[in-house]
């Protein structure tokens, strides 16, 4: 089905992105893979190109289009490179929601400029040892000192955790306000008293530097809090959407582009004197993988446009989310399948997939959570 979604801009943006990947990313990737982090050069190139802080009004050194369409493009083109180590996604569409919506001036003023430049690289450390995806255990505390917050806990599992210079901070400001006590503190590099912990070894996404933080009496400066105090829960509830909507973006994109190759090697592949192709039970497998991605890109697609009007809720992203990653989970399995011995390959692009693909249905909230979602909406 022809997609309707894009415009002449964004198609002009797409060949901008693949040039880009072409370039500065995929000559690199494979080293970045072994040293398990990419380059901060990377970033930097990514800043120049135009693709950081594209929502982020000019005056401020961004692009000024506030269009989730163009992350759509670059979360699709990342995906099908096989290149999810440059975290740019996170970057500008979970972290710059929270800096151009809830900074002050000063704040904007003193971030946003490296931020879409690459050279303030950024993170969001939420989740705990004990906590995962509830808040109401979080344990970080940050006590009011009167002139600065005094930080102390510690974080896992943080995205950009190694390379990051600012990290967002879900942090307790009030001791019994459960979900509602929680503000956000924006820790800067070099601040005293931050660690980071072991860049953790991953079954995938290996260039992508993920890392334990902790904090030991940081003095993080008054004029750090970002947005309200005690105003964490609904600060992050709100760009909760357009997270889940960018995974399930990506999502989709990947199962697309794994039944792509997947469809060219079986056509290609003989076994008993015949192309797999020919088989029927490869057809029926091909069949059902391009209905349920046909089927899958419609819901999204029609879920970005709906993000476009701000219509879009937390029910439908939850939707998109858990229906998208576990389809891409499904094909990504599938595919390697069919590829037999080769799929097991590192050198197959199938295989990379396979083991980069499988955090998609649990970071951003688990399968599980997303039902728990959905569910608890309709039958209120």
């Amino acid at each position: 089905m022809k997609r309707t979604l894009f415009s002449a801009e964004h198609d002009a943006f797409r060949e901008t992105v693949r040039a880009f990947l072409a370039k500065e990313v995929l000559p690199h990737y494979d080293r970045w893979e072994r040293d398990g982090i990419v380059s901060r050069d990377a970033w930097l190139a990514a800043g120049r190109q135009g693709l950081l802080g594209l929502a982020v009004p000019e005056e401020y050194g961004g692009g000024g289009v506030p269009d989730f369409r163009h992350s759509v493009v670059l979360a699709e083109e990342f995906t099908r490179a096989g290149a999810p180590g440059l975290a740019i996604g996170l970057h500008n569409d979970i972290v710059g929601p929270y800096l151009t919506g809830l900074a002050t001036e000063e704040q904007k003023r003193r971030w946003l400029p490296g931020f879409c430049s690459g050279e303030l690289i950024t993170a969001v450390a939420m989740t705990e040892p004990g906590a995962g995806s509830d808040l109401q255990a979080i344990r970080t505390t940050a006590e009011d000192r009167g002139d600065h917050w005094l930080l102390n806990g510690s974080k896992t599992f943080i995205s950009n955790g190694i390379l990051a210079d600012l990290v967002v901070v879900v942090a307790r400001t009030t001791p019994e306000g459960g979900a509602h006590g929680l503000s956000l503190l924006v820790v800067e590099r070099g601040a005293e008293g931050f660690e980071r912990g072991r860049n953790l070894d991953k079954i995938g996404q290996k260039a992508q530097d993920t890392a334990e933080l902790f904090f030991t009496d940081v003095r993080v400066p008054k004029e750090n809090l970002l947005g309200e105090l005690n105003g964490a829960f609904v600060h992050l509830m709100t760009n909760l959407a357009q997270e889940r909507l960018a995974i399930a973006v990506a999502g989709i994109a990947a199962a697309e582009h794994l039944l792509e190759i997947t469809t060219a090697y079986v056509k290609e592949r003989e076994a008993f004197g015949r192309p797999l192709a020919r088989l029927q039970h490869i057809r029926f497998e091909v069949a059902e993988m391009a209905t349920e991605c046909a089927v899958t890109r419609a819901f999204v697609d029609r879920c970005v446009t709906d993000h476009g009007t701000a219509e879009l809720d937390a029910v439908h992203a939850s939707m998109a989310k858990w229906w998208a990653t576990e389809l891409q989970k499904r094909v990504a399995d599938r595919c390697l399948q069919l590829h037999g011995g080769y799929g097991y390959m590192a050198e197959y692009p199938v295989a990379r997939a396979f083991t980069d693909g499988r955090i998609q249905t649990i970071y951003g909230g688990t399968t599980e959570i997303m039902k728990e979602i959905i569910g608890r909406a309709l039958l209120a």
